[in-house]
């Protein structure tokens, strides 16, 4: 039986410059780097409150990345959207949709990460 989600993998072209979105913008942690066995080049990052890890992953020999539009994103949670934005926008990273309140007090919104991947946003009104 399965017993909880350990990673999600997302392929890259640009290895460096996706680890300095999810590192430098959004704040993950990067947990662990290596080469796997068949020569992908492998980078683990979490959020703080998150067991989970994102792994991205550049591996040429499979061609070139292509991701279409709202294919798949990655949520997370903020505290304050507003002040997100602000703080990503002021590092090139402006928000490309919201925010929106979600009608429970809080919002959502998205942001573009590198390699065409989408990432939204989520603040949490007071019921949830």
């Amino acid at each position: 039986m399965i017993k909880k989600l350990l990673h999600t993998r997302y392929r890259v072209a640009d290895l460096e410059k996706t680890v300095s979105f999810y590192r430098d913008v959004l704040g993950l942690e990067e947990v662990r780097r290596h080469t796997s066995g068949r020569g992908s080049q492998l980078v683990f990052l979490k959020a703080p409150q998150s067991d989970e890890e994102i792994e991205l992953c550049k591996f040429d020999e499979s061609g070139p990345v292509q991701v279409g539009p709202d294919l798949t994103h990655l949520a997370f949670e903020v505290d304050d959207i507003e002040a997100f934005a602000k703080e990503t926008a002021a590092k090139g990273y402006p928000l490309s949709d919201g925010p929106h309140p979600n009608g429970k007090g809080g919002a959502i919104a998205f942001i573009d990460a590198p390699e065409g991947y989408e990432v939204e946003l989520i603040q949490r009104g007071s019921g949830r």
